[in-house]
């Protein structure tokens, strides 16, 4: 592909690969030639000590996380926020910008994000917007945030139901996904996050696709050397792409794989988590590619079976078409009457079109 091709004169991407267990650490550009975002996958946590040395140090987190790593979180000072897509707002980021006051923090503060996909786009945005600008990292506790939401710099909260309508483009200074902190997370919420995984996957094609269609979400969760190269490969992924075009304005597009229709999904119900919303975004649009003669049968065969070999949902009987329509209208990424739309055109070869606000309502007809 010509993307990848160009992508190889425009930056290098560092990698290393450390030989006590399994670590792959993977270095993200940023832009002003700043120091590069570290991802570190595998077993991170031991890095954390030496991160933070010399650095004065407030963690965000939640409830749930403090009751499983109370001993390694109580080692710094902590702000404890509340779970769940409702407190993903900015009443919540106001609640830790007081808190950083009353704790006397400063522009010489740090801020780490512990936890899933909420607490690291809260803390990042709060981190982002607190005297313009204060620095911080992420432990990523959860597949969902190891995979996707932790990387690439993507801060954000919700307003009135609507997905990550506010936030910010700000890469983290480190990423730690260890994935012996997915040993706590529950299966709904592995399966959410393995489909942030096959997004990647879809989008690169290849033996990360491969692991998709051939082993099933309890094969791949229980073998260390699988779990290990989805994450990675997902990183590895996003990573290739946010050096092109860190502020979304071309090629990060194709990471909105199936988003446009999962956040309409996300507006309209709250029975579906993200992931689970994600997957029912890229069977729609692939059927869409499909219809449209864009996407061979074989291909989208494939994907539907990937999808199902994770044991994720497909369709959502409960929404009407034409409230998911009336959703999507309000998608962030839409300029005046059109929104880009990821389209498939093969496994490995995704592609942007913009189409107009009425034409997808007759996709979703």
């Amino acid at each position: 592909m010509l993307f990848w091709q160009s992508y190889k004169k425009i930056v290098t991407l560092h990698k290393i690969v450390l030989r006590f267990g399994m670590k792959k650490t993977i270095y993200s550009p940023r832009l002003n030639n700043s120091t590069p975002s570290m991802v570190v996958v595998g077993n991170a946590l031991p890095l954390l000590d030496e991160l933070l040395a010399d650095k004065r140090v407030i963690v965000i987190t939640d409830s749930n996380l403090m009751d499983n790593y109370a001993s390694l979180i109580s080692r710094y000072r902590h702000i404890i926020i509340g779970q769940g897509e409702q407190c993903k707002n900015l009443a919540t980021v106001e609640y830790i910008h007081r808190r950083l006051l009353e704790m006397g923090a400063d522009r010489g503060s740090y801020i780490v994000g512990f936890g899933g996909g909420i607490v690291t786009d809260i803390a990042g945005f709060a981190a982002s917007t607190f005297m313009r600008g204060i620095g911080f990292g992420f432990v990523a506790s959860s597949l969902l945030a190891q995979v996707d939401a932790s990387v690439g710099g993507k801060n954000g909260v919700n307003l009135d139901g609507y997905k990550n309508i506010i936030g910010t483009f700000n890469q983290p200074d480190f990423v730690l996904c260890d994935l012996s902190l997915l040993k706590t997370l529950p299966k709904r919420e592995m399966r959410a996050g393995m489909c942030e995984a096959l997004k990647s996957a879809i989008i690169d094609g290849g033996e990360m696709f491969d692991i998709f269609e051939n082993y099933d979400f309890e094969q791949i969760c229980s073998t260390p050397e699988l779990l290990f190269r989805v994450v990675s490969g997902s990183v590895e992924l996003k990573a290739r792409i946010v050096a092109e075009d860190e502020r979304e304005s071309g090629v990060r597009k194709l990471l909105n794989l199936g988003h446009t229709f999962a956040h309409a999904i996300e507006k309209c119900s709250r029975k579906y988590v993200h992931g689970e919303a994600v997957a029912i975004g890229i069977a729609i649009i692939s059927l869409f590619s499909k219809n449209i003669g864009e996407l061979p049968d074989n291909d989208y065969k494939s994907i539907m079976k990937s999808i199902e070999n994770i044991g994720l949902p497909h369709r959502c009987d409960d929404i009407t078409m034409e409230a998911l329509a009336e959703a999507a209208k309000s998608d962030k990424k839409r300029t005046d009457e059109t929104i880009d739309l990821v389209l498939v055109r093969g496994v490995g070869e995704c592609f942007i079109r913009k189409f107009g606000i009425d034409e997808i309502c007759k996709v979703l007809q």
